[in-house]
Parts: structure tokens; sequence; C-alpha cells
């Protein structure tokens, strides 16, 4: 494309003009210092991106400087943000490298610029989604500096703003991507308008339909709007002055996609949603007046409407961990609707739509970090430490937390603990510490015992009941919801299995001895070849859970000494050694897929869109003609099903059906004698691969009847069990049902 001069000289104004908007316009105060900073850093991006233009033909500056001007303004960020910003695509896309960055404008900005650069550099890993590990990665860079992420939001707000010239496909995939990931990040740092504005965008490529027929009716009720808010004010302000309150009411529209949710939710037209809009009242206050006078103005607003007790929310005594402060009330407005009323102080406003920023300029002098977003940082760093989780699993996790509405509960002491909504008393017990949470026996919810997998909710009072005998099982996977009570269970698991594998390895050093084959490198590389698996610690497992049993080895015997056999088979070929033999891995043979809680067995197909395997994270999709039809996680489709038919999505997960646990029901009979009951509780509770979840004992005329239901993971380690049973004095007959 080339220019005239005379389309230069414009080209050139437009560039000018926007640099002194981007000062004009910032959140902060800028001092010179920060004002030579920046204009530095625009002479620089200006001069790396002079010969680079955008898919809509505009010269390639004009994004930079508006990815800084969302910096400066919406967000509200310092001198180093705007800089970085304006700097973020140098080092990606021209000859300037890092080193160059940190010699011109410091180690502070080379080093967001350095964040930046690498989320953009990524790599996917196979089989594994980009926007999967994109987000991994964008995660990990917390470490360093918390605005590359605020940064990359407000970049990913632009290129949504500016998508127009792109092809549909790539629309929909960014789309996708920025629902996906971006929207919960935003909502999670407290920018409640770029999350707004950023899935309304997304909703406008994703279902372009959908977005222009909401968008089409939400103007044409727009007039009605405005009469109802002014009827709804006119009452309110008379009060309000009477009051001497310096105050503000805007009626705010409901985003379009908010919008969207509702209908798909509650199964209704547009006309029957009737919360289109939320009125805000906005006061002037002094901070030590701000709490009594909010209740004041709540007290006004309920004389004249009638409120929803259960649609109350204090979140200024509690206030959200992401910063946010307000009272909500729902009311019975004029015309008999419902009415969402937010009050809030200027102070509490600037933080809703600043997040992160305002808290520093609201923070006390001496503070050098907002408590709550410092720890939200810390737990985000306990997630992220864990780096066994792949990808694709590890975003799913995460985004349970960032999504997750937030319930308060409180511990014995009256402590208050945040928690996401549908927390469990697990997930409670990991959050007060580890140790806790890695011995939890039980947990008393309001003074009643409550099982393991419990739904909290707000106001609960929690007291964990803890055992030095308790270790996490898989089961405990199913129970908790939060990204760290699930990476500690993991690890724990991880660490037992090990434990096993020792345990095993010394099974199999006794077996083979009587077999009277030596145990070294070479048998252990063959038997790790016979049953299929990777590593020695994969068969020192097996073999200590009783999955490798003697039968087993047996076998593996005889097809070792038919010599003939292996005399030839050896003239043809060396015999192969697996390769990650002395690997540390406990594998998965994933052969059987299990759905929902329950993990029952069902029927089912692969989706022909993204023809998953064995191992991928799945979900299965109940169709009306076609069944129960299998899709990975990150399938093309997958965010469509699951923000348009949630109902009718359900979990799935790989298993390996040699290391799955399932319940069996033992039937006792024999003669009764004292202490008999403890002798089988005890035989069973020494018994380390065995859980008891039921248990019931008659006894009549000295005969005994006793029926107990466990969890084992193979037959062998309930044969064994049964073997044991039957030795006790008294017992006569035991049965499997």
């Amino acid at each position: 494309m080339v220019l005239t001069e005379e389309e230069i000289e414009k080209e050139n104004k437009r560039i000018a003009k926007q640099y002194k908007e981007l000062l004009r316009i910032s959140y902060r105060s800028l001092t010179d210092d920060d004002k030579t900073l920046i204009r530095q850093a625009f002479e620089t991006a200006v001069d790396a991106h002079k010969e680079q233009r955008r898919k809509s033909g505009e010269a390639y500056i004009f994004h930079p400087i508006a990815v800084a001007k969302i910096v400066a303004s919406e967000i509200g960020l310092d001198a180093t943000s705007i800089a970085a910003a304006l700097l973020h695509d140098v080092v990606e896309d021209t000859d300037y490298t890092l080193n160059d960055i940190e010699q011109m404008f410091g180690e502070t900005v080379a080093r967001i610029v350095d964040g930046l650069t690498k989320i953009s550099h990524l790599k996917p890993e196979r089989d594994v989604s980009l926007q999967a590990e994109n987000f991994r990665k964008m995660l990990l860079t917390l470490n360093d500096d918390v605005r590359v992420i605020i940064i990359k939001i407000a970049d990913r707000l632009h290129n949504m703003q500016t998508m127009d010239a792109m092809r549909a496909d790539k629309q929909v995939k960014i789309a996708s991507e920025t629902l996906y990931i971006y929207a919960p990040l935003a909502h999670r740092i407290g920018l409640y308008n770029i999350k707004t504005e950023l899935e309304d965008l997304s909703l406008k490529y994703t279902e372009p339909e959908v977005y222009k027929d909401i968008l089409t009716k939400m103007k044409e009720s727009k007039e009605d709007q405005d009469i109802y808010i002014r009827d709804f004010t006119k009452i309110i302000s008379d009060s309000l002055d009477k009051e001497k309150l310096d105050y503000e009411i805007k009626g705010r529209p409901k985003s379009v996609f908010s919008i969207r949710k509702k209908i798909l939710k509650q199964n209704i037209t547009f006309d029957e949603v009737y919360d289109k809009f939320a009125i805000r009242i906005i006061y002037k206050s002094s901070p030590e007046d701000e709490k009594f006078l909010a209740w004041k103005i709540y007290s006004i607003v309920t004389d004249h409407f009638r409120p929803n007790p259960t649609r109350l929310r204090d979140w200024i005594s509690s206030p959200k961990s992401t910063g946010y402060e307000a009272l909500h009330i729902t009311v019975m407005g004029p015309k008999g609707r419902w009415v969402e009323v937010q009050i809030r102080s200027e102070r509490m406003n600037e933080i809703a739509e600043k997040g992160y920023a305002a808290h520093y300029k609201y923070k006390n002098e001496g503070e050098q970090e907002d408590q709550n977003l410092d720890q939200w940082l810390n737990k985000l760093q306990e997630a992220l430490e864990n780096n066994e989780v792949n990808a694709v699993d590890f975003v799913e996790q995460f985004k349970l937390n960032l999504y997750a509405k937030e319930i308060f509960v409180f511990t014995p002491k009256g402590d208050l603990k945040s928690l996401p909504k549908g927390a469990t008393p697990l997930d409670f017990a990991f959050s007060i510490h580890t140790e806790i949470g890695l011995k939890t026996r039980g947990a008393r919810v309001n003074g009643k015992l409550v099982p393991l997998s419990h739904e909290l909710k707000s106001g609960d009072q929690v007291d964990i009941i803890t055992s030095e005998k308790t270790k996490p099982t898989n089961n405990w996977l199913d129970y908790a919801n939060t990204a760290r009570a699930r990476s500690k269970i993991k690890s724990s698991l991880k660490d037992e299995k090990r434990q096993i594998a020792e345990e095993g390895k010394a099974i199999l050093t006794r077996k083979l001895k009587a077999q009277k084959i030596q145990f070294n490198d070479k048998t252990i590389a063959q038997l790790v070849k016979y049953f299929k698996l990777k590593t020695s610690l994969d068969l020192f497992y097996r073999v200590g859970i009783g999955t490798i049993d003697n039968i087993k080895l047996k076998d593996f015997a005889a097809s070792r000494s038919n010599a003939f056999v292996s005399f030839f088979k050896n003239k043809i070929r060396k015999p192969s050694i697996p390769q990650d033999i002395d690997k540390e891995e406990i594998t998965h043979n994933y052969d059987q897929l299990v759905f929902g809680k329950d993990e029952e067995k069902l029927e089912y197909k692969f989706a022909n869109c993204c023809n998953p395997i064995p191992g991928d994270p799945v979900f299965g999709f109940i169709t009306v003609n076609d069944g129960m039809k299998v899709h990975k996680k990150d399938c093309p489709n997958a965010i469509q099903l699951q923000s348009n038919y949630a109902y009718r999505i359900i979990q799935a997960k790989w298993i390996d059906s040699s290391q799955q646990e399932f319940s069996a029901v033992i039937h006792l009979n024999g003669l009764d004698n004292l202490g008999l009951v403890s002798e089988i509780t005890k035989e069973i509770s020494n018994n380390l691969h065995v859980d008891m979840r039921k248990i019931s004992f008659e006894s009549h005329d000295s005969v005994f009847k006793g029926q107990i239901t466990v969890v084992v993971k193979n037959k062998s380690i309930l044969k064994k069990l049964m073997d044991r049973l039957k030795k006790i004095n008294g017992i006569d007959k035991v049965t499997r049902e």
C-alpha cells in the first residue's frame, strides 16, 4: 500500500493527536518524568512499527496507542504500564531486542514487555489446545508482574473492537478464546466494565444473529426504559434531597451477553426479561461515613419500594475477594417490576470500574499492597506451582475459581473465609492449611456432622475433624472443587502411589524368587514389556495393589521358560527394551469411559468434529436423536455447547480399569461371641487398600449375621480380605453379593 505525501501528513497528524489524547485522559496524574518516559516509549514504538500496517489498512502504531489509552484511562494504571503498553509488540514484531528495551527504559518495563512477548510466542503442545497452553503461560507471568496480564486484557479488548476486517473463522476463534479466558480473568481482577464489553463483543462474533436481535430490541425499548428510570428516580430523589445527601442516580442497561444468558437459563423470551437494567445510586461520603450512608439510602429506598429479602447482597461489610464493595437490593418498583438498586460511594464506584488501579489510589499511606489482591495472587501462585497437571485440566480447574461466585463461611473461632460457590468442607480444610486438608476425617457444619461432599452456603460455620490416620483417596477429587484442594490431593495420591510401588517391588522380588527368576534390570524390562506398561514404577505399583497377581506372574514365567521359542525370537531380533523403563511415572492405561459423579458406564459414540482418543480431556453431550456423544474439552464446538445446552452436558472421564476402585458387599454368617465385631472391623481397618463404606450386624439366639460394603481396587484384594475374615474365630461363612 503506497500513500501520497498528503495522506502521510494526515496520518502523522492523527498519530500526534492520539498521543496528546493519551496524556490527557490518563486516570493517574502524570509527573514530568512520567511524560518523558511515555514520550520516549511512543517515539520508539512509532519508529519500530513505521513499516507495518493492520489488516484494515491503517498504520500499526494506532493499535499500541489504543491499548495504552485503555490501560491509562479505563484501567487507570501508572506511567510504567502505559510505556509497556506502547511497546508491547515491539520485541515480537520488529528488530528491537529485549536488551534494547532494558537499556532504554529500565528493568521493569523490559520485564513486562518480555512477559507479553512470551505469551505471543507460545507454541502449543501436541494434542493440547493453544488457548489452554496460552492461558497457563500467561498466568505463569504473574510471578513477575500482574501488569502483564492487565495489559494483555487491554490488548485483547482493542483486538476485539477492531476485528471486522478479519476472516469469519478467525473472528469466531478469537471470540471463543476471549469468552474462555480473558472475560473471566478481567472479572477476577475486578475490571467489570471491560469484562462486560469483552463478553458482548464475543457474542457479536460467535452468535451474530442473536447479538443483533437483542441489540435491536434493547434500542427499541430504550425510550420506555428511560421513562421508567425517570419515574423511579423522582420518587427516591425527593427523600434523598430532604436528608441533604450529595448523590447521583444512573440507570445502567444490562449487557447483551447477560440478557442472552438469562433467556437461555430461564428459557424465556426477551420481553419476559424484566430486569433489563439496574439503577445505581452513587453518593459522596467521607471514608468513616460510607457504611452508615449506604444503609441510610437503603432505608430510604425500602420506605418507598418493597424489597425482596432473598436478593439482598451486602458487599460493604464483606467485600468480594476482587475488592468489589456495594449494597445490592432488588425492590418492587413502579408498575410491579423488579428493579435491582446498587448503592455505592464514589470510591466504591471507582474501584468497581477501575479494579486493581483504584485500590492504589485509595489505599492508606504506607500500605504496600492491596490485601485482597495479594491474597488472590498468592492463591494463584499455589495453583501454578502444580505443574504436573496438563494444560487443559489446569484451565478447567482454574476457570472453576475464576467464574465462581463467592460464599463466606466462618471458622469455629468466627474468622471469615471466602470460598467459591459450590465449595465443600474439604475445600474449606485446604484453604486453612494443607496439613489440615490432608488429615480431614469429617466436618461439622453449624454443629451437625455432614459428608465431605456437602455443599457449603454463605454464613455456615465449619469445624473440621482431623485424624492422623486419614489419607486422601481418589474419591476426594469428586468432593473438592477449588484448584488448591485438587492440586494438593493429587500430589498426596502420587506420593501414596510411590509408597505402594515400594511395597510392590518387595512383593515382586519374593514372587520372582519363588518362580526361580532372577530380579534384575533385564527381567524388569521384560515384565514391563509383557504387561504393556511404560515404566518399572507402573509395574511395581500394579503388583502392590494386586492387579498383577500370582496367576499373571506364572503366565509370564511360562512364556519366558519356552526356551525354544525364545531362542529363535532372539535370533531374529534383539528383544526391545521399553525406553522409559527408568522413568518415575505411574501411567494410566486408559481403557474405559465413565460418566457423571457416580462414574456410571453408559453407551456412547465419539463426536466426528473432534474425534477424541483415550486420555483426552472429554465431556458427554446428550443429543436429541443420537444418544450420548463424547467431545474433547477443547473441541471447536465446546464453548457453543456449554453456553447453549449446559443442561445436556455430563461430566466424563477416562479411567484405567486396572486402577479403578469398585464397591462390593460381603455377607458374614457364624456364631456370635464377645469381641467378634471388633475383630472384623480391625481386620478390615488393618488392610491398607480397603475402604469400609457401610456396616450392619445382627445377632439372634447366638447366631450372627453381618453385611459390610467395602471399596477395593481389584478382585484379588477382595479375595484376600474374604480369606482373612474366614479365619476369624466364630465366622462360618463369608460370601460376596
